[in-house]
């Protein structure tokens, strides 16, 4: 594994093959380990470049009092493309760092060849990182369901994990979010190896912080790259409104529903994610 500097902090990032670059941009509770069961199948056809994001294993930590920025860690994904001379890129990013994915897209499209986004929870679509009472409410006359997945995510989810990791019970933390964005079934299926990856990147300052940047319609549509959006199976149902919402949206999408998976879709289904990705990425 390897480092490189960013300006502002270091990275690690694994490099393997050659060819087109692809990037592979990782969620939350997680690091570049979670691309091990991937990586060398797309470095087969495409110079294939993980990295772990800012604060997360084995990079240094975040200092007490700092925000876990969206912008920062987008600003990051941008350096990382030049610092390597990695653009235009295929980007794939999973849940968080399939919003930062999009965003890039957004603000850089120079950069990017083509979008891979695997459920990435871009709420602000919908409504404000922390969203009111009054803006559920409005969303629900509009769209009900997606207003409901939303609610019962920041309620079973994201609120609870926020106020455990405040008191400083990162196991209750990662017990709330992990439910919530994978099922507890799922959650249940976790091995000791990748619970501890979870738990040496359970950030609290990222469920504290800003949280996410937010995102317009006219923004999504601008995306002019082609994309693949992923979906597991058996992710809860907040992600299908989401990623539904994306391809309305984005002028030039693909969907693919990967079958016995959930949210960590390219962990619980390597083969079949594999499949999709290279075919879609060498394609474009």
């Amino acid at each position: 594994m390897n480092s490189i500097d960013l300006g502002s902090t270091r990275v690690a990032h694994i490099e393997r093959g050659q060819g087109a670059p692809l990037v592979l941009v990782h969620g939350s509770n997680s690091d570049v380990r979670t691309w091990d069961g991937v990586h060398a199948a797309l470095a087969e056809r495409f110079r294939a470049i993980a990295y772990s994001r800012r604060y997360h294993w084995p990079n240094q930590r975040i200092l007490e009092g700092a925000d876990y920025s969206m912008q920062q860690q987008l600003n990051d994904l941008e350096a990382l493309l030049h610092a390597l001379d990695a653009a235009p890129a295929h980007l794939v990013g999973h849940s968080y760092g399939g919003f930062l994915s999009l965003l890039l897209a957004i603000r850089r499209p120079a950069l990017v060849r083509s979008l891979v986004l695997i459920e990435p929870p871009v709420l602000t679509l919908f409504t404000s990182s922390r969203p009111s009472s009054r803006e559920l409410l409005k969303l629900f006359w509009r769209r009900p369901r997606a207003a409901l997945a939303i609610a019962d995510f920041g309620v079973r989810g994201l609120a609870p994990a926020a106020a455990a990791v405040e008191r400083g019970d990162i196991e209750a933390a990662l017990e709330h979010f992990g439910t919530a964005v994978l099922g507890r079934a799922w959650l249940g299926r976790l091995s000791n190896e990748r619970r501890e990856q979870a738990r040496s990147n359970c950030i609290a300052a990222e469920l504290l912080g800003s949280g996410f940047s937010p995102l317009g319609d006219e923004q999504v549509r601008s995306v002019a790259c082609p994309v693949l959006l992923l979906n597991g199976a058996c992710s809860p149902r907040i992600f299908q409104h989401l990623t539904a919402r994306l391809a309305e949206l984005l002028p030039r999408a693909h969907g693919a529903t990967i079958p016995r998976a959930s949210h960590l879709v390219h962990e619980d289904n390597p083969a079949a994610w594999k499949a999709a990705v290279l075919q879609f990425s060498i394609s474009h």
